[in-house]
């Protein structure tokens, strides 16, 4: 199982994107753009416009996590803007299994997200569409939030349910990662670790990336 780092620029400095994108371009995986829209989450974070700035400033892929309402609608866009991954929520796609495969048809990674009280067994039959589950660790909509620890059962329960699909979907979490519970979530299954503030508040952030990552293998092995 690769251990992935997506530090997520919803925790870095807005006015400074693009050298924030450089600082960890030498040891991350992704860079996590949590996109909001005051709708489906309380708060208002980036847009497309960002997004296309980004591609063309930014060394990493982009991993695009859409808390958003009618994600049908606009999760391709992200995708044609050049995103090398885009999650939809569970909770807000009407119709995701075209959803996912409009994403993939624009040759981007294709991500289903479910908010921390939605159960994964009612969407395993839609593994085969997904090339990677987001379990949120916290309740989506602000960073800085503390981990929770009610979804590590779950966490196991869709390891369980990729590895007996064929286990080639990506198992990401985002909420409250950091040195003192990305290990917890590393031993439960987790192979793709969304960090934010402890990547962002770091004096060094691309060391953080690796401390992070060296903490997560050593919990996996």
């Amino acid at each position: 199982m690769a251990i992935q780092i997506s530090p997520s620029i919803l925790s870095a400095d807005f006015a400074r994107l693009a050298d924030e994108a450089a600082a960890v371009a030498g040891s991350a995986d992704w860079l996590h753009v949590d996109v909001m829209d005051n709708h489906f989450v309380p708060n208002l974070t980036l847009g497309l416009p960002i997004v296309e700035s980004l591609r063309k400033a930014a060394d990493l892929p982009l991993d695009c996590h859409l808390m958003i309402e009618d994600p049908d609608r606009w999760a391709p866009a992200y995708a044609e803007a050049g995103a090398g991954s885009v999650t939809v929520h569970a909770e807000a796609a009407r119709a995701p299994v075209r959803t996912l495969r409009e994403i993939r048809s624009q040759g981007a990674r294709a991500g289903l997200a479910l908010n921390p009280a939605t159960r994964v067994d009612a969407y395993a039959d839609l593994l085969p569409e997904v090339d990677m589950l987001l379990l949120m660790t916290v309740e989506p909509g602000f960073g800085g939030q503390k981990f929770l620890d009610l979804v590590l059962p779950k966490i196991r329960r869709a390891r369980e349910l990729i590895d007996g699909s064929g286990g080639s979907v990506w198992l990401q979490v985002d909420g409250g990662i950091s040195n003192d519970t990305i290990e917890r979530a590393a031993e439960a299954g987790a192979d793709v670790f969304v960090a934010g503030s402890a990547v962002y508040g770091a004096d060094d952030p691309a060391a953080a990336v690796d401390a992070l990552r060296e903490q997560a293998r050593t919990a996996a092995s």
